[in-house]
C-alpha cells in the first residue's frame, strides 16, 4: 500500500481555511482532517476532539518535552501543534491527511514531508482581512490588531508553497482548491481507510 500524502493550507488568519478545510473534506471522502492540539480557550461553539485538541499550557508542555508532536508553534499567543502518532498512524495506512496550519508549521512540514502537497490561502487584501475578523467576533480589539500585523508577515511566506490562491470569491475557491487536488491525487479513491 502506498504511504499517504499531507495537503497542507496555510494563511493568515481569518482568510477562511477552516471553511475551506471543511469543503474539501466534504467533497473528497478519501481525505482526513488532522486536527491540532492548541493551548488556546476554546470558543463557545468548539467541541474538544473535533475543532482541536484543547490542552492547557502546561499539558502543551509536557507534549513537547515527550516529543509527541510533528511540529508546533506559538501562534498569537497560544501554542498549536499536530499530534505525531495520529497523522504518522494515518500516512502509514495510506490516507491522506489535512491540514490547516500556520505558516511556521507549514515550514517545518515542508522539511519533514517534502512530497506534501502546500497551499497558501491569500486574502483579496488587507481590508478584506480585517473585515472578516471583525465579522467572527471572536476576539477583542487588540487580538485583532496582532493578527493583522501578523498577516502582513505571514503574507511574504507565499512565495515558500506551491500553490497560492486567492480567497475572494469562496465558491471558485472550492473549485480551485479541489482542482489542485485531483491534479496531486487523482479522482477520490474510495478504498482508503482509516477507521
Amino acid at each position: 500500500m502506498n504511504r499517504g500524502r499531507i495537503i497542507v493550507l496555510s494563511g493568515p488568519s481569518g482568510v477562511g481555511k477552516t471553511t475551506l478545510c471543511k469543503s474539501i473534506i466534504n467533497k473528497r471522502p478519501d481525505i482526513r482532517y488532522s486536527i491540532s492540539a492548541t493551548s488556546r480557550k476554546r470558543r463557545k461553539d468548539e467541541i474538544d476532539g473535533r475543532e482541536y485538541i484543547f490542552l492547557t499550557e502546561e499539558e502543551f508542555k509536557r507534549w513537547i518535552e515527550e516529543d509527541r508532536f510533528v511540529e508546533y508553534a506559538s501562534v498569537h499567543g497560544n501554542l498549536y501543534g499536530t499530534p505525531r502518532s495520529e497523522l504518522e498512524g494515518r500516512l502509514e495506512k495510506g490516507v491522506n491527511v489535512l491540514m490547516d496550519i500556520d505558516v511556521q508549521g507549514a515550514k517545518k512540514m515542508m522539511s519533514l514531508y517534502p512530497d506534501g502537497i502546500y497551499i497558501f490561502i491569500i486574502p483579496p487584501d488587507i481590508s478584506e482581512l480585517q473585515r472578516r475578523l471583525l465579522k467572527r467576533k471572536t476576539e477583542q480589539d487588540e487580538v485583532i490588531k496582532n493578527r493583522l500585523a501578523n498577516a502582513l508577515k505571514e503574507l511574504e511566506y507565499k512565495k515558500d508553497f506551491q500553490y497560492v490562491v486567492e480567497n475572494r470569491d469562496l465558491d471558485k475557491t472550492k473549485k480551485e482548491l479541489i482542482e489542485i487536488i485531483e491534479k496531486e491525487l487523482g479522482p477520490v479513491q474510495t478504498d482508503r481507510r482509516d477507521d
